[in-house]
């Protein structure tokens, strides 16, 4: 069965007329009779039953008009969605990112891209570092931020956007608050409010406590950043949180201290697969953050 055999029914059962529907397709009255024929010896039934000058569908031919519709209605969307794809200008971003990310930076790098390509949507996914990755290996999502950014994978190709530097983040009434800096090891006896497990930045704060010679003892874990954020400043413990997690915020808020005796940072990066050519929207967009973060 070929896409001109149902294109050519189409009419026909539109126009009842098989004159009318060459006419309307600019092609020879025999070509397409030919081809309403093949299509029902394929078939093998009867289509169109001839009254008068007209031709009228059968009951097999109704339904499967109905049908025919459906196919070509899916293949014109999947023209569009190839068009959308090749056009920088349209389609869509599939975009992951995890929840540390959430707040302002995602928001921020989106609306200056739109700037510059308003017709351009958006779908988001947000999720752990692996779950992030597993999207991006399924195909489920084109490019995903993430933290820390994998330098080897044997599947994705990953570009760091940013280096970021990690705080002390104390209550405000804690008797640190006011230093300037202070050693990590200071906090040994402190109650830790840490990201769950399955979250990158939880590891980073274990190996830096381990550095300074502790374990830390978890208080509180959380799933936000605004969780962490929110408890430390309830005096509920302390924690190490990125400078971008500490910016832009309202209401009750922690206190922010460098740490002096190691620089603990954590990368941000963007993966996609490897040797995979990304759509031309996306390629756009990848394009995008890599002039806007160098």
């Amino acid at each position: 069965m070929e896409f001109r055999q149902l294109q050519y029914f189409i009419e026909v059962a539109k126009k009842q007329h098989v004159t009318q529907a060459a006419e309307e397709l600019h092609v020879s009255q025999s070509a397409v009779s030919r081809q309403i024929h093949q299509l029902e010896e394929e078939l093998g039934v009867k289509l169109f039953i001839q009254q008068g000058r007209n031709l009228s569908l059968t009951p097999v031919g109704r339904m499967f008009l109905e049908r025919a519709e459906a196919v070509m209605t899916d293949l014109h969307r999947a023209v569009h969605a190839v068009q959308e794809f090749m056009d920088p200008e349209l389609g869509e971003v599939r975009i992951g990112f995890p929840h540390s990310l959430g707040v302002n930076m995602v928001p921020r790098i989106i609306s200056m891209f739109r700037q510059e390509h308003p017709n351009v949507r958006f779908r988001f996914k947000q999720g752990k570092y692996n779950s992030l990755i597993q999207a991006v290996l399924s195909g489920e999502v084109d490019l995903a931020f993430i933290s820390p950014c994998p330098q080897k994978h044997d599947q994705l190709s990953g570009e760091v956007l940013l280096t970021e530097e990690l705080f002390a983040t104390l209550p405000p009434n804690h008797i640190l608050a006011g230093e300037r800096a202070i050693k990590l090891e200071q906090l040994k006896n402190e109650p830790f409010v840490l990201f769950g497990e399955g979250y990158s930045l939880r590891p980073i704060v274990w190996e830096a406590c381990r550095r300074a010679g502790f374990t830390p003892k978890i208080s509180f874990e959380g799933e936000e950043t605004d969780t962490i954020r929110g408890l430390v400043a309830a005096g509920m413990g302390v924690s190490l949180l990125p400078e971008l997690a500490l910016k832009d915020c309202s209401g009750l808020q922690p206190v922010k201290v460098k740490i002096a005796d190691q620089k603990v940072t954590r990368t941000i990066g963007i993966i996609r697969r490897r040797e995979e050519k990304l759509p031309t929207v996306a390629e756009v967009f990848r394009r995008f953050l890599m002039s806007y973060f160098n």
